[in-house]
């Protein structure tokens, strides 16, 4: 029996994937827990219209993520943080400070989304990459200066 998975199932396949599977397992499980229906014309142009949607939707942020790049690429962030008499920083500077410094100058990106490879904390410059989307990173200056 062919059907059309609703979610993803381990060793059946993915969401929006149609599958040949046997009617008892179809029967008996999937369609009796929702996880998939029947392959008919309307459910084969339903999910022919949600992946055009899915795919769509990809493109728009890959899109918004190029945007971003072009914008964070290169640019120098400047953060002021207190720190001691030698250049050492109370404590190490996290990607939420990043973030908001990044936040400051206009252009928004999750602090998830910022690769730290290690802590900051000295006074100084570091060339930071942030990963936006798969596939696209963007990598910035950020100076680490003393808060007067």
């Amino acid at each position: 029996m062919k059907v059309i998975l609703l979610k993803d199932i381990k060793g059946t396949g993915k969401k929006g994937e149609i599958k040949d599977v046997s009617d008892g397992y179809a029967n008996n499980f999937l369609l009796k827990q929702g996880f998939a229906k029947k392959v008919d014309a309307t459910s084969l142009n339903e999910n022919k219209m949600q992946k055009e949607a899915n795919d769509f939707h990809k493109e728009q942020e890959r899109l918004a993520a190029l945007a971003i790049k072009n914008q964070l690429d290169g640019k120098n962030i400047v953060l002021k943080i207190k720190c001691g008499d030698n250049g050492k920083t109370f404590g190490s500077i996290t990607a939420k400070e990043i973030a908001d410094a990044i936040e400051k100058t206009g252009i928004s990106i999750d602090k998830k989304k910022i690769d730290l490879k290690e802590t900051i904390k000295l006074i100084g410059n570091y060339k930071i990459q942030a990963k936006i989307y798969p596939g696209i990173n963007a990598e910035f200056n950020l100076e680490v200066s003393a808060e007067d």
